[in-house]
């Protein structure tokens, strides 16, 4: 299936940023960092999202589906080998709809994300899988929304 047009509306760079789900209002803000790094989605099929996540020392391919409903929904896996270890996450995301009298607006998705295997931590421990947690990114070349 080739593109069609408006397809590749999501087509760029975000800025990502993911959360621990954590209710307590006492928890730092700091402390709430599960991941941050740069989501590149590329052009792709009519549905097909495709791209890479990453940061320094780690990146991911990115693939899943776009639904053009109200609002857009993304899914898409998240799969690579980081350290010699498989590294898989799951997302679902929703594009955020633009207010109409927003001042200096940029396109923003919000999700869930939920590590699929466990692999080591940076501590020496692992990171379990199943572990959920919230996510945000925000267009980097967009200011218009």
């Amino acid at each position: 299936m080739s593109a069609q047009p408006g397809s590749d509306i999501l087509v760029g760079s975000w800025t990502y940023r993911s959360f621990l789900n954590d209710p307590d209002l006492s928890t730092q803000f700091n402390d709430l960092e599960f991941g941050l790094g740069t989501i590149t989605i590329t052009a792709a099929p009519m549905n097909e999202f495709q791209g890479t996540i990453g940061g320094p020392g780690w990146q991911l391919q990115l693939k899943g589906s776009i639904n053009y409903g109200n609002p857009f929904t993304v899914r898409f896996q998240g799969t690579g080998v980081v350290s010699g270890e498989e590294w898989k996450y799951d997302y679902i995301g929703y594009v955020v709809r633009p207010w109409p009298n927003g001042v200096d607006q940029r396109m923003a998705m919000v999700g869930s994300i939920v590590r699929t295997v466990p692999h080591a931590s940076g501590n020496g421990g692992t990171s379990p899988a199943g572990v959920v947690c919230s996510w945000i990114a925000v267009r980097q070349d967009d200011a218009t929304g």
